[in-house]
């Protein structure tokens, strides 16, 4: 019991820990137009993605009353992709890793 507790405790202050993009011989300057690239990137390539693969609603039929009516699929098969925000950062991060790029805790100050 206890250590579980201890477990939950450390994972729980692991995931407030603020992180960055770090790349040997890289400066701050050009990580920030780097990160800025790789985000609109992933921004328009998931905005296409959310439009290409919208589901429309389905015109169907009631068999016992005869009357129509139309119904919008839920669930995975309106978004393949997930929410386009964590498709966004999905994208994000593989370009900043294709860059070279490496995500690290934030120093202490």
């Amino acid at each position: 019991m206890r250590v579980t507790v201890i477990l939950a405790l450390a994972l729980a202050l692991a995931a407030c820990t603020p992180m960055q993009w770090t790349k040997q011989d890289a400066a701050a300057d050009q990580i920030g137009r780097d990160e800025q690239e790789c985000r609109q990137l992933a921004w328009r390539e998931a905005s296409v993605r959310a439009v290409y693969y919208r589901v429309d609603p389905v015109f169907t039929g009631d068999p016992t009353s005869g009357r129509g009516f139309f119904i919008w699929p839920s669930g995975s098969v309106v978004d393949p992709f997930g929410y386009q925000l964590l498709e966004e950062n999905r994208l994000a991060q593989f370009c900043m890793e294709s860059k070279g790029y490496t995500l690290a805790p934030k120093p202490k100050q």
